[in-house]
């Protein structure tokens, strides 16, 4: 399958911004944006500066990313823009994940940059710009529908990144371009390969782009001092078994790290009560969940009825399951399903929106 940026012909009059973020997927993009004959501009969001991750490969929207998107550009012969947001998703995105953490809650800041700077700023760069779409390299498909543009899962499932966008509205969706969602990620590098591209063979980026080091809590610690208070480890029912270091350091589902030997069986973080400062844990069983409250659902469904499924964190599969107002109801429970992530539905492969997990309400009476 060819890469499509679906636009009216002739391409060579159409204006074509990409976001370029310095790894191989986006500048792939470009090269092939630039190749269609359409006026081609590259634009890249400068988003935080960590010290050591200005200089370190696997991270994006900084140093060395900066001078990655800006070599590929005058390797393809397009102009490159940067622009410094760094204040932005600062605001934006890193506080709003220290809060998050100190919340009791599971944050996805990957989803919130998406939200903000990506796709608001950056849609406002490129429509400044004019140009006639805006391009990105994410690994989701945009399929023309009877009633307009629908998001579709990425034909490769181990690439697909929907769960990511699902807060995506029709209006950017209508001037969005996914031009690699039909593509397994091994023809991109072979694409780079064959333009000649530096970064054919670069690492892929890690999830938390401004996490240079995996340590979340330390950026949590940074921003938010208070984050280390410690509290009381308290069985499902009422039993303190020990203390713990901070909330940060805790997530819906963790086994390991608990610090609280010669149980008669293994106990699992159940939940996180962020006022009185509780890890609450229990039996595998205690982490069945019969059903999620949803807040600031994004429906991009239109009048879709049928049935659905439902994916509750990003490496799950999609699960059969109904939406009633706010509140997503499992056919089966579901397991580690955290406040703060995010509830994505589909029908098939199309993304039908979702929305955020407010409050879960357990299989279990006594798990309450």
């Amino acid at each position: 399958m060819q890469p499509q940026f679906q636009l009216p012909e002739p391409l060579k009059q159409r204006r074509i911004v990409v976001a370029m973020s310095g790894g191989v997927d986006s500048s792939v993009v470009a090269a092939l944006a630039a190749r269609t004959g359409a006026e081609t501009i590259g634009v890249t969001l400068q988003l935080y500066d960590h010290g050591a991750a200005v200089g370190r490969t696997g991270s994006c929207c900084a140093g060395q990313d900066i001078r990655d998107a800006r070599a590929v550009a005058d390797r393809i012969g397009i102009a490159h823009y940067v622009f410094d947001y760094e204040s932005r998703f600062r605001d934006s995105v890193i506080a709003d994940f220290a809060d998050e953490y100190m919340a009791g809650r599971t944050p996805i800041p990957c989803v919130k940059c998406n939200m903000g700077v990506k796709f608001t700023d950056l849609f406002q760069i490129a429509r400044d710009l004019g140009a006639d779409c805006l391009a990105t390299g994410h690994y989701v498909r945009r399929v023309e529908g009877p009633q307009g543009a629908e998001l579709h899962r990425a034909a490769d499932p181990a690439r697909d990144q929907s769960y990511f966008l699902f807060a995506t509205t029709q209006a950017q969706l209508d001037y969005l371009r996914f031009p690699l969602g039909g593509l397994p990620k091994p023809q991109v590098r072979e694409i780079a390969a064959e333009l000649g591209l530096s970064v054919a063979l670069k690492p892929d980026s890690q999830d938390i782009c401004f996490v240079p080091d995996g340590d979340y809590a330390k950026i949590v610690r940074k921003l938010r001092p208070d984050s280390d208070e410690g509290g009381n480890i308290v069985h499902v029912d009422g039993r303190v078994l020990g203390a713990h270091k901070g909330l940060i350091h805790y997530t819906v589902g963790q086994r390991k790290g608990l610090e609280i030997g010669g149980q008669a069986e293994p106990l699992y973080v159940v939940r996180l009560d962020a006022e009185a400062r509780r890890v609450i844990v229990g039996p595998k069983a205690a982490l069945a969940i019969s059903a999620a409250q949803l807040s600031d659902i994004n429906w991009l469904g239109r009048d879709f009825t049928g049935p659905l499924s439902a994916k509750v964190r990003s490496m799950a599969k999609p699960v059969p399951a109904r939406l009633e107002g706010e509140r997503l109801i499992f056919d089966a429970p579901e397991y580690g399903v955290a406040p703060g992530q995010a509830a994505v539905l589909y029908a098939g492969d199309r993304v039908l929106g979702g929305g955020w997990i407010a409050a879960t309400e357990a299989a279990l009476a006594d798990a309450a």
